[in-house]
């Protein structure tokens, strides 16, 4: 457990860096109620890294999955309650911090349903009709860290357009701190992550490459180049994987070469 008001007198390394300079301003902040003194450049993350406590799940920088840092906090003579990821927002003098806990949010089952007949708008509605609850209060937006109008993909999806609704809702990292901060109980990442799935098999044109790259997988073109890449070493991984382009061409199979993507 992390000691209390820890007095600062190292450099921290992280990697072959040094965290924080030797000149670096320290500043105090509340980590679950406890007074510490952490360098100001630093995230909320590091920071907390800094005193002692560890991020040994979820997070995804740390091996999990990205979204998972959420944090809820104050600033000292400051009542009003803040949001961000761990990862992204840096410190300030006077901040209280807690980790939001984990809420589990409602999920459809919204697999077997693409497979229906059913229009997309409709599906939205059948599956999330708390949607319909929105009172447009924008707190949902305020709270979202990627800067994302929640509160406008839900009304798209509460007007029928579930492709602008996905497209709104792209950059979502399933964060839920918008869910756990809605007066109307609506699960808007399970939302948009629903609209992005219905869009994907009903509405937006399916890529050719894509369609091409399947037939050759099925027909096993693949299976000789993949037991040699079980034999590479990281570093001629690193190499091939650095070395990609993003559209290949789709020509015969070729060397494991630089520039050469003909092997994929």
């Amino acid at each position: 457990m992390p000691n209390e008001n820890k007095q600062i007198n190292h450099v921290a390394m992280v990697g072959d860096r040094t965290i924080p300079p030797k000149d670096a301003r320290f500043i105090e902040i509340y980590i679950m109620g406890q007074r510490y003194k952490v360098p100001e450049t630093l995230t909320i993350l590091k920071a907390m890294e800094y005193v002692g406590y560890q991020f040994k799940r979820s997070c995804g920088c740390r091996g999990g999955i990205c979204g998972a840092c959420g944090t809820f906090y104050r600033i000292l003579g400051d009542h009003s309650i803040y949001t961000g990821l761990a990862c992204q927002t840096v410190v300030e003098p006077g901040m209280i911090l807690a980790q939001s806990p984990f809420f589990p949010p409602n999920r459809a089952d919204h697999i077997g349903i693409l497979d229906s007949k059913m229009p997309p708008d409709e599906h939205i509605a059948t599956l999330y009709p708390e949607i319909f609850r929105c009172v447009g209060c924008g707190t949902c937006t305020r709270t979202c860290p990627m800067g994302i109008d929640v509160m406008n993909y839900i009304a798209l999806f509460k007007r029928g357009d579930v492709l602008g609704g996905a497209k709104e809702s792209f950059d979502c990292i399933m964060c839920g701190l918008c869910v756990v901060r809605c007066p109307a109980n609506i699960t808007q990442m399970k939302v948009g992550l629903a609209g992005r799935r219905i869009a994907a098999a009903q509405l937006i044109p399916r890529s050719e490459v894509t369609k091409k790259r399947a037939e050759q997988v099925r027909a096993g073109r693949y299976e000789t180049m993949l037991a040699e890449l079980g034999q590479m070493d990281r570093e001629k991984l690193k190499e091939i994987y650095t070395s990609r382009e993003r559209e290949p061409n789709l020509s015969g199979p070729g060397e494991w070469m630089p520039k050469d993507q003909s092997h994929l």
